[in-house]
């Protein structure tokens, strides 16, 4: 039976020195191979020139490099570019660039499918089907750095977690991504402008602030009342509000670094002067801000936009105490690539 070729990008830099080293070659040629799978995110061993056509051999016998692919690619009428990126075993997930004014900014998954049952979201509707390992997901942010340089003639600016899955449900490798992407060694991106979004996972949150991550916190809220927020995100009931509550205290505690609320107002379900309230008091356990997004139908017409008139309430409340708050409008609706609509539709 023909014994599987290991994924390259799973070793550490160390442990390429070591493989040089036992087949009889140089320990700085692991170095050389590092830079050319991270630093340069080479496809494949013909690719690393500086190498010997006998030294690449012995890599291809040994190695593959499970690279993605962006199968299909979708242009918004706004610049949006949504990725379908296929993975090496074929399964797919989705990927966005959202251009603006002055930056461009990568939403990428983290997971074939995702663990939650957030009623609202198209992702939430597909079944998990697994973690993406670290590589994948830094594939998709190399992809979406060559698209914004060649779309809008600038490298990418900056990376939300926001996609498909949810995060903390694959910790460990979105830190290893995180920590590739961050180093000089990769893309060298600055941690503070990487934002990870969360459901509310409160052990993981207080793990993240143990680890002492650079990276910026958010948080899909959508009410601060449990009843409410159990009916439209089921998992609550597992996490509640007062357990998320002490997560976030305990993670300001360890970083001094506020808070984002992703918050969408709908009609009927969180649209009433007590919905207001309630988020103005959560807001104050922690120092936050509040981005109200526009919501984006996933078809059956449960869910259905707040009027303007509910908004400007939750405006005009949240300043009058001293809350950041903006509004936030999507972008890439007519692909299918607004926040709650990735679901392989393309």
């Amino acid at each position: 039976m023909k014994s599987q070729k290991k994924d390259i990008r799973a070793l550490t830099k160390e442990q390429l020195r070591d493989f040089f080293v036992a087949n009889g070659d140089k320990a700085f040629r692991g170095n050389q191979v590092y830079e050319w799978l991270w630093n340069k995110a080479a496809h494949t061993f013909d690719d690393m020139t500086n190498l010997s056509k006998a030294t690449r051999e012995m890599l291809d016998t040994n190695f593959v490099i499970n690279h993605i692919e962006v199968d299909t690619m979708q242009r918004s009428n706004d610049g949006t570019i949504k990725n379908a990126i296929k993975l090496h075993d074929g399964l797919i997930v989705e990927s966005v660039l959202i251009p603006t004014e002055k930056r461009t900014t990568a939403c990428v998954s983290s997971q074939v499918g995702c663990s939650l049952d957030c009623k609202f979201c198209a992702t939430a509707r597909l079944k998990r089907m697994r973690n993406l390992n670290a590589d994948e997901i830094y594939d998709q942010v190399v992809a979406i750095d060559q698209q914004s340089r060649l779309y809008h003639n600038h490298k990418l600016t900056n990376i939300v977690f926001m996609g498909m899955g949810e995060p903390l449900m694959n910790y460990n490798n979105v830190i290893k991504a995180i920590d590739k992407i961050t180093s000089p060694e990769g893309l060298g991106m600055s941690a503070k402008r990487i934002t990870l979004s969360t459901s509310g996972v409160p052990k993981m949150i207080k793990k993240m602030a143990d680890d002492e991550v650079k990276f910026n916190l958010a948080v899909s809220l959508h009410s601060a009342i449990d009843e409410v927020r159990t009916s439209i995100m089921p998992f609550n009931s597992t996490f509640p509000l007062e357990d998320l509550r002490e997560a976030l205290e305990y993670w300001y505690e360890k970083t001094n670094r506020k808070i984002t609320y992703e918050y969408v107002v709908w009609q009927g379900i969180n649209d009433r002067k007590e919905d207001i309230d309630a988020l103005v008091k959560f807001c104050k356990y922690v120092p936050a801000k509040v981005n109200l997004i526009e919501y984006n139908p996933i078809d059956d017409g449960e869910f259905q936009q707040a009027s303007q008139n509910a908004l400007n309430n939750y405006i005009s409340n949240l300043e009058m105490h001293d809350i950041v708050v903006n509004v936030r409008r999507s972008r890439g609706k007519d692909i299918d690539a607004a926040c709650g609509q990735l679901a392989n539709k393309s």
